[in-house]
């Protein structure tokens, strides 16, 4: 049973907190946040120390990991210091994405991990869900033949107006990752962006870039293309994702909700749909079944290289993102840092 703590007592934290308290695997030691009463509550919340620091939970207490939940400037401005702390103290951390919205702390914390020679992890939870894995067995069977074509859609509703590039740095690690997960490494990137009209009223646009179209080439030659919104009807979220190959494409539906085989050369489709018995119980399970494997990983003392969605997937999406603001920026086609 691995000795664990949560850095980041907000919504998220709390989320990770629990899916602890309730894993066999995990025994949960201590919250912290540099919110006092958030820290407080969360502590009598799943009874549990509260600490105001880092420094101080390292100093009193004796952890092998933890989750990094802190906020910050489109979600990942505060992850770098608490992770790299951890880091210098031995841990292994599972930090929330986006890895960092600071793409040269990003590449500072994985290296730190390698240096450290612990695990790190991100919760790119949305690969965690028995169709995707049913989905990824298919492409490495080589059911669909060789890849040509990825689609992906996530349009969510988000009035969020922190930064303008809060809609690609926060939600689209997601995205991006489902993409890699089924196809690879991306080294070409080529991005469109707009920005929606102002949502509480007339007149002006929306701070951030709101809506985006990227196009990816992939290191093995697949075409892929995402498109993102963060302009949708909250009741109406979509998330797609269609992978093409010589003998057949699928088809992922909402995560988790349904996937379908579409063979080249016959008629008869595979479906596989959410059960209500058994089935995926909601997108908090993406949490449980995402921490789950995460400790699983740390428990078995895994090779480094074995950690499913690690701190260099983390890495290897932001860069993505980060070729895309150039892309626009520049009015060109970037290649992607490796």
């Amino acid at each position: 049973m691995l000795k664990v703590g949560v850095i980041g007592c907000g919504g998220i934290g709390r989320t990770h907190a629990g899916v602890y308290k309730s894993d066999p695997l995990a025994d949960l030691r201590c919250v912290c946040d540099i919110q006092r009463d958030r820290a407080d509550s969360a502590a009598a919340q799943f009874g549990v120390k509260a600490y105001y620091s880092v420094e101080d939970m390292l100093k009193h207490e004796e952890l092998d990991a933890v989750s990094v939940c802190t906020a910050g400037v489109e979600n990942g401005g505060d992850h770098y210091l608490p992770t790299m702390q951890c880091f210098e103290a031995g841990l292994h951390v599972l930090c929330e994405k986006p890895i960092s919205n600071n793409i040269v702390h990003a590449r500072e914390m994985v290296a730190k991990a390698k240096e450290k020679g612990v695990y790190f992890g991100i919760n790119l939870n949305h690969r965690f869900v028995p169709p995707a894995a049913k989905a990824k067995q298919w492409v490495q069977e080589g059911k669909l033949g060789d890849l040509l074509l990825i689609n992906m859609t996530m349009w969510i509703g988000n009035p969020n107006e922190t930064s303008p590039w809060f809609h690609i740095r926060a939600l689209h690690p997601h995205s991006l990752d489902i993409m890699r997960y089924f196809c690879g490494d991306v080294k070409k990137v080529h991005a469109f962006f707009n920005r929606a009209p102002r949502p509480d009223g007339p007149g002006g646009k929306r701070v951030c870039w709101s809506n985006v179209q990227v196009n990816l080439l992939f290191e093995n030659e697949v075409v892929g293309h995402l498109t993102g919104s963060y302009d949708a009807n909250p009741a109406h979220n979509l998330e797609r994702c269609e992978v093409m190959g010589t003998e057949g494409r699928f088809v992922l539906d909402n995560l988790y909700e349904e996937l379908t085989f579409y063979p080249r050369r016959s008629q008869e489709l595979t479906v596989i749909r959410n059960s209500i018995m058994g089935g995926v119980a909601g997108f908090q399970a993406t949490f449980n079944n995402r921490l789950h494997r995460w400790l699983e990983q740390v428990t078995n003392k895994v090779p480094r290289e074995e950690i499913e969605a690690s701190g260099e997937d983390g890495l290897a999406v932001q860069e993505i993102i980060e070729a895309a603001i150039q892309s626009w920026e520049g009015n060109c086609v970037v290649d992607v840092m490796r």
